[in-house]
């Protein structure tokens, strides 16, 4: 009967310290991507200011300073959803799938800005593609660390025994941030003038 007690304690015990240790993981999962957020609201303000000051230059190039501001409103868009769901894969596909065609939007935007050399020697566009391309470091700095996040998370929630603390409480698989299939959605935003 003691020994029957003793398992039954230490099962409690064990069961108590392995949903802790989901809930701490998950915790982490939303800090991380409140990092990615941060990150994204200010790649997201720099735009529209960068697309402004292009505007006088670029006076024939319309639709893709159009292209790049739609671009940023399904980023934003999709980033607030994924800020309310950090936990679900849709959500994260649809704020990865956002940022690629808002990085797509940009590099097309470069390509364009490049044969405006007055434009490259803006002094304010250039200070405001540093500013672009120092927070675009951050973000990728940013997503590992959430992915660091995700992948210690769900190899906590997969992992026997944990994984029946896992399945009892409804703790579930946490999506990546993955790069798209694209090659040339692969690459990274290049942004100097």
């Amino acid at each position: 009967m003691l020994l029957l007690l003793g398992a039954v304690a230490f099962t409690v015990v064990w069961a108590t310290g392995a949903y802790n240790r989901l809930v701490r993981l998950r915790n982490d999962i939303a800090n991380a991507f409140a990092l990615i957020d941060v990150q994204l609201k200010r790649r997201h303000d720099l735009i529209p200011n960068l697309v402004e000051v292009a505007r006088k230059y670029m006076e024939h190039e319309r639709d893709t300073l159009e292209r790049v501001t739609a671009a940023r409103a399904q980023a934003i868009a999709a980033n607030d959803l994924a800020r309310s769901k950090p936990l679900e894969s849709g959500a994260i596909k649809s704020l990865t799938m956002a940022e690629s065609s808002l990085a797509s939007a940009l590099g097309r935007f470069q390509v364009v800005a490049e044969s405006y050399p007055e434009l490259k020697a803006d002094a304010q566009m250039r200070d405001l593609s540093e500013e672009l391309t120092h927070t675009e470091n951050k973000v990728a700095f940013s997503r590992q660390y959430f992915n660091d996040a995700t992948l210690l998370y769900n190899n906590a929630a997969e992992a026997f025994p944990t994984r029946i603390v896992s399945g009892l409480f409804g703790f579930k698989s946490a999506a990546m941030l993955q790069a798209t299939s694209s090659e040339a959605e692969r690459e990274p935003v290049k942004v100097s003038f």
